[in-house]
C-alpha cells in the first residue's frame, strides 16, 4: 500500500547525468534535487494535516456523543432524577479526561511494551511521538469516556454520587485501557495489526471500532453494577411481575438518538485514523476515502434496518408503535456493526440490524424474567448487541477488505464468505476474555462499593428521587404520573392556570411544585 507520508527522494548523483556532459551539470542538479525535496516535504506536511484535522473531526464527532447519551439518560428516567443523570454524565468526561490523561492512554497505548499492558507516556510525557500525535489521544479519550458512560445508564436513578467518580476513574484509567490495548495496540496479544509477535490463530480479532473493546465493556460493567445494586424501588411487585417505570421524556430520547447517530460518524469512519491513503500504486479514484464512504454506509443500514425491525416486531409483540423501543433498536443495529463496519459488504450490514434488533429483544426478554433491571436498557443493547457484532464479523468479512484495512494479503476472514474459521475463532475468543476482564475488576469493584454502603442510595431518597435528596431541587416542574412511588411521597406537579382566573393572569396552586 502507498502512504501519502512517504516522502519522495531525489539523488543530484543520479540526476547529473541526464542533463548532460556540461560543466554545470551538477550544480544543476543539485538545485533541482533541492527544490524537488521541498515540494516533497511540503506534501508530507500537507498529508500529515489532512490526516490530522480528520482525526480531530472524528473526535469532535464521538465526543458530541456525550450530549447525545445525556439526552437519552435524561429522557429514559423519570423526572425526579434528571439533574442527577445529567451530572453523571458529565462527571463521566470530567473524571474520564483526568483518569485517561494519568494513566489511561500509557496502559492503552504506550509502545513500546509487552502483549498485555502499555508502559509510556504517563500523562503524556514524550509526547507527541512518531507513533502518535495529540489528535490520537483526543480520539481515544472520546471513546474511553463513551464506555463510563454506557455503564451510568445501567445503574441510574439509584446510585450514590461517589460511586460514579469511583468506577468511572477507574472504568476509563484502567480496566477499559488494558482491553484496548489487547486488540487495538500494535503491542496487543490479539491485536490484528499486531508487529511484535505472532497474530491470534493468524488473524487477530477484529473489532474495528469497539463493538467488545467499547460497547462489551460498557455493558458488562453495567451489568455487574445493576446486578449488585438490585432493581429500582417499584420495578417488580410483590408477586414478580415486570412494573414499567418510564422515562419521563420521549422528545429527549429520540433527540439522543439522532445525536448518537450523527457522532457514530466519527465513531467509525473516524477509527480508520487517516484518510490520505491509497490501496494499491496510488492515482486511482479508488483509496481509504472510498473505505471511509463504505463504512458511512455501513454503519447507516445496520442502524436503519435494526430500527425497522425493532418497530414491526413491537408492534406483533406488544401492539404498539413504540418510539423509545425503535430508539433502542436502532442504537443496538449501531453497537453491533461496530466491529465489522470497515470490512463488511453493504448487504451484510442489514442482516447485521436484523439480528442486532432480535438479540436486543431476546435480552431484554431474560432480563425481564430474572428481574433484572436496566432503566436504558444499557447491558442488552451494547453487551448483548456487541457480542453478536463480534460474531457478525467472524461471519462476513470480506477478504478484500480485511487485506486493505489491516494490510497483508490472503488474511483470514469470514466463514461465510469463504475465509475458514480461524477470524471466527479469535472473534469467539475476544469475547470471553472481554467479559472474563470486566467481571473480575468491575464486579469486585461494585461488591465493595455496596458493602461499604457507597453505591445505593437510602429506600427514602430514592422514593423522593435524588434531584431534590441530593441537588438541591427537580430540573423542571412535572408530574411523574406512572411512578407509583410517588404517591405517598412528594409530587411533582405541572402548574396549570386556574380555570377562573381572568386572560393573561394565570392563577396557581399552592400545592404545585
Amino acid at each position: 500500500m502507498a502512504s501519502a507520508t512517504s516522502p519522495l527522494t531525489c539523488s543530484a548523483s543520479d540526476l547529473a547525468p541526464l542533463l548532460g556532459a556540461t560543466a554545470n551539470a551538477t550544480a544543476a542538479a543539485a538545485f533541482l534535487c533541492s527544490r524537488f525535496t521541498a515540494i516533497s516535504d511540503r506534501f508530507v506536511d500537507t498529508s500529515y494535516a489532512v490526516d490530522n484535522t480528520y482525526l480531530l473531526f472524528s473526535a469532535y464527532l464521538v465526543f458530541a456523543m456525550q450530549l447525545g447519551f445525556a439526552m437519552l439518560c435524561a429522557g429514559s428516567v423519570r423526572a425526579k432524577n434528571t439533574m442527577n443523570i445529567m451530572l453523571t454524565n458529565v462527571l463521566d468526561a470530567a473524571a474520564g479526561g483526568i483518569s485517561y490523561y494519568l494513566f489511561g492512554y500509557a496502559f492503552a497505548f504506550g509502545s513500546p511494551s509487552n502483549g498485555f499492558i502499555g508502559k509510556h507516556f504517563f500523562g503524556l510525557k514524550e509526547f507527541p511521538s512518531p507513533l502518535a500525535d495529540y489528535s490520537f489521544f483526543l480520539y481515544q479519550w472520546a471513546f474511553a469516556i463513551a464506555a463510563a458512560g454506557i455503564t451510568s445508564g445501567s445503574i441510574a436513578e439509584r446510585t450514590q454520587f461517589v460511586a460514579y467518580l469511583i468506577y468511572s476513574s477507574f472504568l476509563t484509567g484502567f480496566v477499559y485501557p488494558i482491553v484496548s490495548h489487547w486488540f487495538w495496540s500494535g503491542d496487543g496479544w490479539a491485536s490484528p495489526a499486531r508487529t511484535s509477535g505472532p497474530l491470534l490463530f493468524s488473524s487477530g480479532a477484529i473489532d474495528f471500532a469497539g463493538s467488545g473493546v467499547v460497547h462489551m465493556v460498557g455493558g458488562i460493567a453495567g451489568l455487574w453494577g445493576a446486578l449488585i445494586e438490585g432493581p429500582r424501588i417499584g420495578r417488580f411487585d410483590r408477586s414478580g411481575r415486570s412494573v414499567a417505570l418510564r422515562g419521563h421524556s420521549a422528545s429527549l430520547v429520540v433527540l439522543g438518538s439522532f445525536l448518537l447517530w450523527f457522532g457514530w460518524y466519527g465513531f467509525n469512519p473516524g477509527s480508520f485514523l487517516t484518510i490520505l491513503k491509497a490501496y494499491g500504486t496510488g492515482g486511482d479514484y479508488y483509496g481509504q476515502w472510498s473505505a471511509v464512504g463504505r463504512t458511512a454506509v455501513t454503519t447507516t443500514l445496520a442502524g436503519c434496518t435494526a430500527a425497522l425491525t425493532t418497530l414491526f416486531s413491537k408492534r406483533l409483540l406488544v401492539g404498539h408503535w413504540t418510539v423509545t423501543d425503535v430508539c433502542n433498536g436502532l442504537l443496538g443495529g449501531f453497537a453491533a456493526i461496530t466491529s465489522g463496519c470497515s470490512v463488511v459488504e453493504p448487504w451484510a450490514a442489514m442482516v447485521c440490524g436484523f439480528v442486532a434488533a432480535w438479540v436486543l429483544i431476546g435480552c431484554n426478554k431474560l432480563a425481564e424474567r430474572f428481574k433484572y433491571d436496566d432503566p436504558l436498557e444499557a447491558a442488552q443493547l451494547h453487551g448483548g448487541c456487541g457480542a453478536w457484532g463480534l460474531l457478525f464479523t467472524g461471519l462476513f468479512a470480506r477478504g478484500g477488505y480485511v487485506d486493505e484495512v489491516y494490510g497483508g494479503h490472503g488474511r483470514p476472514h469470514g466463514l461465510f464468505m469463504g475465509g475458514g474459521g480461524r477470524l471466527l475463532a479469535a472473534q469467539i475468543v475476544q469475547i470471553l476474555v472481554i467479559a472474563g476482564w470486566v467481571t473480575a475488576t468491575m464486579g469486585p469493584l461494585f461488591y465493595w462499593l455496596h458493602k461499604m454502603k457507597l453505591l445505593r442510595i437510602s429506600g427514602e431518597d430514592e422514593m423522593h428521587g435524588m434531584d431534590l435528596t441530593r441537588h438541591g431541587g427537580f430540573a423542571y416542574a412535572y408530574t411523574d404520573e406512572d411512578d407509583q412511588s410517588l404517591r405517598a411521597g412528594v409530587m411533582m406537579r405541572k402548574v396549570e392556570p386556574a380555570s377562573a382566573s381572568p386572560i393573561g393572569q394565570p392563577q396557581f396552586s399552592p400545592s404545585a411544585v
